[in-house]
């Protein structure tokens, strides 16, 4: 399975036939741009592609009233003049000739997306659609929408394929009422709330373009978790999560190649004070945020310490170099994304038949030379036995193949007594083999090399460590949270901020000796470490690991969804606090920690 891209060239037919300021930015190029683009950088040709269908006026019906879709449909035969002062009896709108048939494929594009996700013949894709969707309501054309294509699309997913629980994140300059106003009504949907007084099934906080994107992660992740979990006091419905931006985002065609790399944006307090503001008002409905402290956000720098200036920064030399880059200056950076020849490699010592791998995903039989093997296991005396010997070199060879393109993912074994040197030697090549930033999260008895560089080149995050401690900027140790909870509010409040801060073009995911981890809690902490480095994510496991662990990671590293967790359970207060100490040592040197100061799930 993998990425489906739907389009269709008719969505550029309709287009504004009269003076407008307000309408003229609704044009085809909106979405000719994004396709050229997608195509620049190589994408286009890495999906299924889909021609889109127009949706019947039956699945139109499912959000709109007969009446409203009668309307559109007339506008096929009127002339230049009837159409402008139809346009006129609605907010911000224009209506074309061509404006029903664009406006019923935006809409069918959408639910052909949802019937290949939701029967297997894709893992995901995105659908380029025009006219846009969220502000079109039950019997109104809104703010260049037409037919609300996801409330068309949700609405769909739930009768024909029996969904009880839909998310939908949406991000614009506007809040899509059109998505609110035709759900609330819904007795599935519970109600929606975009003001304090509403209940929990609809978040909407403000956004600025300056903030970096993790900033929000953690309110809407640990709300999409406890959704998909049923943390909540009413069994089915419909979130809707809404990222509203007070000025315009990054254009779309920017959007659709990549996330917008904003690691090194300063928090914008006002973004922040509105995140609290949401997290409040939905506490109420959600057990992972009832732990919360829910004070005012400290509305400047200054407020972090008593005395009123910044704490004193850790050891570990200056704020890491990847923190300054602006998103413009990346965004412009030429970036093509060739597949690689093999998406994910699993390298193990000896074959399992008991391993299920995905049809894709290839068992590695290749080793670097015996010659370079030995060099690079000299100064470990644990790497001296042959077993060890025998999986360096599998190690080196499926590296190697990561970093020059060959690879994008991998699975690498090694015994349990050579755990420490093989990972020793893993960050050591990968530094010295193309990687400029490398992310370490170790999980077990997996100390930091004591003669590891502290150049800012290497972030290494212990996970199961023997106590909280932040031994540099570089160097950050926790133990392993005892709950479930825990562990997620571990990694939304830590080490996801860290990492996308730190942005490193190479992460190693070591599970060694007693890390304690289980399957489903190490496949989603794979998961989200996947959007960092482009995907490039190497796990090191032991030898005696049972096979279901590896077939796990394995397809979780191949682009499938993690497993469940398994019951719901809040933080522990060790854990809690513990997190809360780790975030305030860090915050002064690590911008994306600045965005809130109390995170547990």
């Amino acid at each position: 399975m993998g990425t489906a891209l739907v389009y269709h060239e008719d969505m550029t037919a309709t287009r504004l036939l009269w003076d407008d300021p307000e309408c003229e930015i609704e044009r085809p190029e909106r979405l000719t741009a994004a396709l050229d683009r997608l195509r620049q950088r190589g994408l286009e040709q890495r999906c299924l592609r889909l021609s889109a269908r127009e949706a019947s006026e039956e699945e139109l019906g499912l959000v709109h009233s007969p009446e409203y879709v009668s309307l559109v449909r007339e506008t096929q035969v009127l002339g230049k003049e009837e159409l402008q002062a139809l346009s006129g009896q609605f907010d911000a709108i224009y209506f074309h000739p061509s404006t029903f048939h664009c406006a019923r494929l935006a809409a069918g594009a959408g639910l052909q997306l949802v019937d290949a996700v939701l029967t297997g013949a894709v893992q995901n894709g995105l659908a380029l659609v025009r006219p846009p969707g969220h502000h079109s309501q039950r019997a109104a054309a809104n703010g260049f929408c037409v037919f609300n294509n996801v409330a068309i699309a949700a609405a769909h997913a739930k009768q024909k394929h029996g969904l009880h629980r839909i998310l939908v994140v949406d991000w614009d300059v506007h809040h899509g009422q059109g998505i609110q106003y035709l759900f609330e009504d819904d007795p599935s949907s519970g109600c929606s709330l975009g003001c304090p007084a509403r209940s929990g099934w609809e978040t909407l906080t403000t956004w600025l373009p300056s903030c970096t994107c993790c900033s929000h992660w953690p309110l809407s992740l640990t709300l999409s978790w406890c959704w998909s979990r049923q943390d909540l006091t009413q069994p089915s419905g419909t979130l809707r999560g809404k990222c509203r931006p007070r000025q315009s985002a990054s254009p779309t065609s920017h959007s659709c190649c990549r996330c917008w790399p904003a690691a090194g944006s300063a928090p914008c307090w006002s973004a922040l004070e509105s995140i609290r503001s949401a997290r409040a008002a939905q506490a109420p409905h959600w057990k992972s945020l009832q732990l919360q402290d829910v004070t005012a956000v400290p509305m400047s720098p200054s407020s972090h310490s008593p005395e009123g200036r910044p704490p004193p920064l850790l050891p570990g030399g200056p704020v890491c170099k990847a923190a300054a880059s602006a998103p413009s200056s990346l965004l412009d950076q030429p970036c093509l994304c060739p597949a690689p020849s093999v998406r994910t490699a699993v390298a193990l010592t000896a074959p399992d038949i008991t391993l299920v791998l995905p049809p894709d995903v290839i068992q590695q039989e290749g080793s670097a030379l015996r010659e370079e093997t030995e060099a690079w296991a000299r100064p470990h005396e644990s790497l001296a036995r042959e077993e060890a010997l025998t999986a360096l070199g599998k190690l080196l060879y499926l590296l190697d193949g990561m970093l020059d393109g060959q690879v994008n993912s991998g699975i690498a074994a090694t015994p349990a007594s050579a755990a420490a040197a093989t990972l020793d030697v893993a960050v050591r090549r990968g530094l010295s083999h193309g990687a400029q930033r490398l992310l370490c999260v170790a999980l077990g008895q997996l100390d930091r090399p004591p003669d590891l560089a502290h150049d800012g080149r290497s972030l290494w995050l212990n996970i199961r460590g023997k106590e909280a401690a932040a031994l540099s900027m570089f160097h950050v140790s926790t133990p392993l949270p005892v709950m479930t909870g825990g562990f997620l509010s571990c990694i939304l409040g830590l080490v996801l901020p860290l990492a996308y801060g730190f942005q490193p073009d190479l992460v190693l995911v070591a599970l060694g000796p007693g890390h304690g981890l289980q399957g489903p809690h190490a496949a989603l902490l794979a998961a989200m470490l996947r959007g960092l480095a482009g995907g490039r994510v190497l796990a090191l496991l032991e030898e005696d690991s049972t096979p279901q662990l590896a077939g796990i990671l394995a397809r979780v590293l191949n682009g499938e969804a993690p497993p469940s967790l398994g019951p719901s359970s809040v933080a522990s207060p060790e854990d809690v606090q513990a997190l809360m100490y780790l975030r305030g040592q860090l915050e002064p040197q690590w911008k994306m920690l600045q965005c809130h100061p109390h995170l547990v799930a």
